[in-house]
């Protein structure tokens, strides 16, 4: 087994969803490819035909401030000045043509293995969740009667009532002797 580059628990670290789509922003594709980020911003603005909107955009201002609170970003400094690219899986392909080098090669390779790998697990978090939603749905129908069957054995636990007083006013008479034949 060739040893990789990059691992790929890294690189799908810094997978991010954003605008619907996952993403890799880019300081963190520079810091992988071992570049600039400004230079890997040059290359991708001369070639911006090869970069359409579902392959690479610019993060508005809200963007980056939601994308600063939510993950745990220090600091808008940590983009510089210029506003951030987010690539998409096809745009950061397309990297690989526009960086014409042996580590770019290789990092896309790591990169592309890491969408997969993510691709994967989310497909197998669905298929858990499907079933673990059917087993509810079974579960769910023999919890009514499981609980009918504990109720019923708490009936039968209980200890039986004491018969109740009547209401109501009640004569207490002794009856009269029968006289038998004997006349006693």
């Amino acid at each position: 087994m060739t040893r990789q580059i990059i691992p790929i628990e890294r690189i799908a670290q810094k997978i991010l969803y954003l605008r619907g789509q996952k993403v890799l922003f880019d300081y963190d594709l520079a810091l992988l490819y071992g570049i600039e980020t400004r230079a890997l911003k040059q290359a991708v603005r001369r070639n911006r035909a090869r970069f359409p909107d579902d392959f690479m955009f610019e993060l508005s201002a809200g963007e980056i401030k939601s994308v600063v609170s939510q993950f745990v970003i220090p600091s808008r400094s940590r983009f510089g000045g210029a506003r951030p690219m987010a690539f998409t899986e096809q745009g950061v392909a397309m990297l690989s043509s526009v960086l014409n080098s042996e580590r770019a090669v290789k990092v896309n390779i790591a990169i592309m293995r890491a969408f997969v790998k993510l691709r994967e697990t989310l497909e197998t978090n669905r298929e858990l969740a499907r079933k673990f939603s059917d087993l509810e749905k079974r579960v769910g129908k023999h919890d009514e009667k499981i609980a009918a069957i504990i109720e019923a054995i708490r009936q039968l636990m209980l200890p039986p009532e004491k018969p109740r007083r009547e209401i109501g006013f009640h004569v207490r008479e002794k009856a009269a002797r029968y006289r038998g034949r004997n006349g006693r």
